[in-house]
């Protein structure tokens, strides 16, 4: 039994789907489907129940998929001590965070972190706080920046910024009819009650902000129309960037641009914390800590 094999029993119970497995291990589907079946007649038993939509595991499946996360874990955490061994000169930290905050904060971070750890490598895995939360109670990730609050992980996050909710439309967009200029600092606010008569595109339900904006709505007492309703953050907040409709935004993600206005909730705005979450694991390695600092610095 090699720790490959067990990667990818692992990631096929991730992804449910033998070729989206295979688009993420790097290999061909065929060379998957191959390896499963050999695994499976060697171990006596089947792993995975073959489906219309793809592949689920087997009670047998769960067992094995539960105890390969295990050795996998222990083995991360061996190579993490002996790393540390090397005084932060080799070694590798697996951290999480959403796609689209990354995308604005990740490159100066890595950056960052690069010039004062050069032999450290950074293994990025993207998914939204909710996946990552359950990334990190399963222990596969040693370090993500999280939106709060979270449910599930004991580890207790550390706190690393605020990050404002903002509208982001065009600045020829019928709603800026209600934007009010804020009495300190730059930019305007607007009362999301004079925004139900206007089109909105929003995440899915199942993401923080997709939750948020609902819950805002919930508050404001409002039902406005909504045609796209389980679109992605960065691809509403660019359709939300033409005048197409209102979309929610981050203050981290809000890049300045020609003609894109960007609306707090309110007066005092609409705020969400993001932290540093680790795993619950008796051992940190210095590399994650040494992210986790340099992360502090940057952003």
């Amino acid at each position: 039994m090699q720790l490959k094999e067990l990667r990818y029993i692992v990631t096929l119970a991730d992804e449910g789907s033998v070729s989206r497995a295979a688009d993420r291990l790097y290999m061909a589907q065929s060379s998957l489907s191959e390896f499963l079946q050999q695994y499976e007649a060697e171990l006596g038993v089947s792993l995975f129940v073959r489906t219309s939509r793809g592949v689920r595991p087997t009670a047998a499946g769960s067992l094995f998929v539960d105890n390969a996360r295990t050795i996998l874990k222990h083995y991360r955490l061996v190579q993490a001590q002996l790393d540390d061994m090397a005084d932060l000169k080799v070694g590798t930290v697996i951290f999480g965070i959403s796609s689209f905050r990354g995308r604005h904060m990740v490159p100066r971070l890595l950056k960052a972190f690069h010039d004062k750890y050069p032999g450290i490598q950074v293994k990025l895995v993207e998914g939204n706080s909710m996946a990552l939360e359950e990334m990190l109670v399963e222990g596969s990730l040693d370090l993500a920046i999280v939106a709060l609050p979270l449910t599930r992980l004991t580890q207790e996050p550390e706190f690393l910024k605020k990050d404002e909710i903002l509208l982001v439309t065009h600045k020829d967009h019928p709603v800026m009819q209600y934007a009010r200029p804020r009495e300190k600092g730059t930019g305007f606010w607007v009362d999301l009650k004079d925004t139900a008569g206007f089109e909105y595109i929003l995440s899915d339900y199942d993401t923080i902000m997709g939750r948020i904006a609902r819950e805002e709505f919930r508050k404001a007492g409002i039902r406005p129309p909504a045609f796209n309703t389980t679109i992605t953050a960065d691809l509403a907040a660019s359709m939300g960037r033409t005048g197409i409709g209102l979309a929610f935004t981050y203050g981290s993600c809000a890049d300045p641009m020609e003609d894109v206005v960007y609306l707090s909730l309110g007066e005092k705005g609409t705020w969400l914390d993001l932290a540093l979450a680790r795993p619950y694991a008796a051992y940190q390695s210095r590399a994650a800590r040494a992210l986790a600092e340099t992360a502090k610095e940057v952003l």
